[in-house]
This record gives structure tokens, C-alpha cells and sequence, in this order.
């Protein structure tokens, strides 16, 4: 409902009814960024893409300075920015995260932040009662002990969580949970996600697709894909959860359309990056995404300004093509696109190429449109 004020310009009303997001349709408008503080964690998680040692020396050098930090957030300001993610790694390991977080609230950002909870202190407590949040997402990987640090490999990482999540709950700041599915914890995902909405009750999502390492750790990928659920069981567990087999039911109609079939096209992007948001790198680099790693895809900000990689280095990217074809005639003509991890980011992590087809990829997308046919059926014949 809009509240106004008597004798003022002010009015308030939910941000989903904000005018500006109606003016900003399908513009390229900048609305928000993420910020990656650190690549180094406390944890050593299984299936992570990022996570280096809190020791890691090398990592800890090359992390942007707040100068450098502020130098950026002033630029995504003056282009319109008003979202900002600050994400990592673990972010609360920046000695300086107090003063960037108050940086950012001094430009007018909104700010959401992602960590683990395990460093959760009363002293953060206290500076986000002060300056809150958006909100706050936290990963559950277990609900016990023995599966939550089979996945973080951190020695009393579950206690150090739960203290964390329970300082936060018990202050009233806005908490979001969400689960990432792997074979270390699949067996007890009916348990994370009731303890998920039990303690918030308007909001949990879980995710069963484990991305490859940007650093492209050969080892560390075998482990990745190690901790990965076959098409199968992905189709499985989305088919017991209610809500999120229900939104796949309801928009089957957009996610399976023959209009998806860019037969004539052979543009590498169809997505929506680079049109509202960005992100930085621990390290200073300028992607379109959080997973866009290609060597042509990544721009220095440390070198130069954002206004020119988001001027004109983000229209040559997605202008990028590509004449490969297998691509052109398995990926780009596939009417169920929408169903896939498929992308370029996510094709170049896989095969070290932006226009390769992803066979595992490919396994999910046909599984989950096999379920939303059946699903379908089933639903004519109850109205017959």
C-alpha cells in the first residue's frame, strides 16, 4: 500500500511497485553489482568455485583496496547503480569490512550480503542493527554436525553457523537460506529445507547445479563434479518440493517454447547479463557475471575506468558470435534452453570454450522437460 505523507514529496510503498523498474524494462540500465571482497574462506567447501586459504598470501595481495573499492562503487553510482551484493569468498574476513559496508551505505545502495555465518560476532549484530542490511543469505549445507562439516571440512564450522544464524534471527535482521544440493548431503535435504523455512518462513531456494572452479583447478574439479547429482536425481528432488515443481509447472509454457530456437542467429548471448548488473572480482577484474571467466570477457578496472567497460566493453560482448556447429546446431536451435545450466560462462568453465555443448547440462534440461510433459498429461487427464 503507498503511504503519503501531508505537506511532502515523500511517498513509500513495496520495492516490487517501484515505478523505475517499469521505466527500466528491457533497457540496459545499470541496477545493480556484485562486489567479490575476498576469494579466501574459513571454510573448505566441497563443491565451491572460488574458495582459497584464509592464509593464502598471494589471494590476500591482490584483493582491491577500500581506495580502490571506492573508487569503483563511486563510478556504478554516477551510472545508476542501487543495488549492491558484496559477496566472496567469506567478505567478513576483510579487516575493512565495516568501513566499506559503511561506504556503500553512504552512496544510497542497498546492500545484500552473502556469508557463512561462522564469524558472526555481537559486534556485527550490533553494526547491522544500526545500519541494516538488505538482507542476508546463508548456505545450509546440513542440519547435524557430521554433514555440515563433511561438506565445509572445517572442524566446528556447524556450531560457529548456528551461533551466528541464531544472533542474527534473535535481532530481527532479515535472514534468507538457501541449500546447495550435493551428494555429501543429499540425504538429508528434506531436513534442510524444513529447518530452512521454519526459520524463514518467507523464503528459502535450494540448488542441486554445482559450477566448475573459476581458478580452472583440475583437482578441484574432479571434486566438483564428484559432488554433482545425476539428471535423474535433480528431476527428483524438484519434483518433491511443492513450491519449486509448482513454479516450473506454472511458467513450463515460457521455459519450453519453439520461439527459443535462434535458428537464424548465431549471437553466443541470449541472456540477460551485462543489460542491469555487473560484478567485481576479489582482484579488480570487471565481469558481465559473477561466472564469466573468458580471457576476452574480463576487464581490468584496476587499469581502467567502469564507465568504459560498461559503455563499450559490455555491448562487444554480447555481440560475440560464434560458427561452431555443434553449437550452432545443438544449443542454438534447443527449444528447451530455458531448462538448461547451459551459457557461455558456464560452457567456458566446462570445455575452456564459450560455444561448446555440455552433455551433463544437456541430460538435465531433457529430464526436466520429460517431468514438465508428464506433469502436464497428468493434469488434462484429471480435467477429462
Amino acid at each position: 500500500m503507498i503511504k503519503s505523507y501531508k505537506n511532502s514529496f515523500v511517498q513509500i510503498f513495496p520495492l516490487s511497485e517501484f515505478k523505475l523498474w517499469e521505466r527500466m524494462k528491457n533497457k540496459r540500465n545499470l541496477v545493480s553489482f556484485d562486489l567479490e571482497l575476498t576469494a579466501r574462506c574459513n571454510n573448505n567447501c566441497r563443491h565451491c568455485y572460488i574458495n582459497l586459504s584464509v592464509e593464502d598470501k598471494e589471494a590476500h595481495k591482490k584483493e582491491l583496496s577500500f581506495d580502490e573499492i571506492k573508487r569503483i562503487v563511486d563510478e556504478a553510482v554516477s551510472l545508476g547503480a542501487l543495488w549492491c551484493l558484496i559477496t566472496g569468498g567469506e567478505p567478513l574476513l576483510r579487516e575493512d569490512f565495516f568501513d566499506i559496508y559503511v561506504y556503500l551505505k553512504e552512496k544510497g545502495l542497498l546492500i545484500s550480503v552473502f556469508t557463512n555465518a561462522t564469524l558472526i560476532t555481537k559486534e556485527h549484530i550490533k553494526f547491522f542493527k544500526r545500519l541494516p542490511p538488505r538482507d542476508i543469505e546463508l548456505t545450509v549445507y546440513g542440519v547435524t554436525q557430521e554433514t555440515y562439516e563433511e561438506v565445509t571440512r572445517n572442524p566446528a564450522s556447524f556450531d560457529a553457523f548456528m551461533r551466528g544464524l541464531n544472533l542474527l534471527l534473535k535481532n530481527d535482521i532479515r535472514v534468507r537460506l538457501k541449500a546447495m544440493v550435493l551428494r555429501s548431503n543429499i540425504h538429508e535435504l528434506p531436513q534442510i529445507a524444513d529447518f530452512c523455512r521454519e526459520k524463514t518462513k518467507d523464503y528459502f531456494r535450494f540448488d542441486p547445479f554445482l559450477h566448475l572452479r573459476f581458478d580452472g583447478d583440475s583437482k578441484r574439479n574432479e571434486e566438483i563434479k564428484s559432488e554433482r547429482l545425476s539428471s535423474e536425481e535433480i528431476v527428483a528432488i524438484e519434483q518433491s518440493d511443492p513450491d519449486r515443481f509448482q513454479a516450473l509447472e506454472d511458467g513450463c509454457e515460457k521455459l519450453i517454447n519453439s520461439e527459443f530456437s535462434h535458428i537464424n542467429c548465431n549471437h553466443l548471448f541470449h541472456c540477460g547479463t551485462g543489460n542491469g548488473s555487473f560484478s567485481v572480482s576479489y582482484d579488480g577484474f570487471f565481469r558481465l557475471c559473477s561466472s564469466l571467466w573468458h580471457p576476452d570477457c574480463i576487464y581490468d578496472l584496476k587499469k581502467r575506468s567502469l564507465a568504459e567497460a560498461w559503455q563499450n566493453f559490455v555491448p562487444r560482448v554480447r555481440d560475440m558470435r560464434s560458427n561452431r556447429e555443434e553449437f550452432l546446431e545443438k544449443c542454438r536451435v534447443c527449444p528447451i534452453i530455458n531448462l538448461c545450466m547451459w551459457c557461455p560462462a558456464h560452457s567456458h568453465l566446462e570445455n575452456g570454450e564459450m560455444d561448446m555443448p555440455v552433455e551433463y547440462f544437456c541430460e538435465i534440461a531433457h529430464a526436466r522437460a520429460k517431468s514438465l510433459d508428464s506433469g502436464r498429461k497428468k493434469v488434462k487427464e484429471k480435467v477429462k
